[in-house]
């Protein structure tokens, strides 16, 4: 009799379960959706925030620089504007114009910079087509009403009275 109680509150805990998780996704498929999608955006909203924080403190030390250093523009100045260098004494390497499109675009090119499609579990995509939904839901019904009428407590009957 033992085990038969044993084996009846399993099989009853069993199928419960796996009905309640079958109609919680039904019901909430969507907020899980909208949950992957919002995270996997928070994500590279701060990936791009850190980016522009360190541009922002590279640029506040070059302006550091600049103000303390009265030459400073003046070494940049052919470098960042393209004039001719001051010192004749130094040699400036002449880049031609297909090798600083080279250079510019392997440095545009920074694989931490692109922007990430949102990844969301395919279960969940699965899970939120409408047909499936309702697969979901009327299948996590009927295993609920199942684990209520054939594993719930049984019912002494009483017997009849004499007649």
């Amino acid at each position: 009799m033992h085990k038969q109680n044993f084996l009846q509150v399993f099989l009853f805990v069993l199928f419960f379960s796996v009905g309640v998780v079958s109609l919680t996704c039904s019901v909430l498929s969507e907020d899980l959706l909208r949950y992957y999608r919002n995270n996997q955006l928070l994500k590279t909203t701060e990936k791009s925030l850190n980016q522009l924080q360190s541009l922002n403190a590279d640029y506040d030390a070059l302006l550091r620089q600049l103000r303390h250093d009265k030459d400073f523009a003046k070494r940049i100045a052919p470098a960042e504007l393209g004039t001719e260098p001051a010192d004749a004494d130094s040699a400036y390497p002449k880049a031609k114009a297909e090798q600083l499109a080279a250079a510019k675009k392997a440095l545009t090119e920074n694989p931490a910079l692109k922007v990430d499609e949102p990844t969301v579990p395919r279960w969940v995509v699965r899970c939120n087509a409408l047909p499936r939904r309702i697969a979901l839901f009327l299948c996590g019904s009927f295993l609920v009403l199942i684990s209520f009428i054939w594993f719930g407590p049984a019912k002494q009957h009483e017997p009849l009275p004499p007649v």
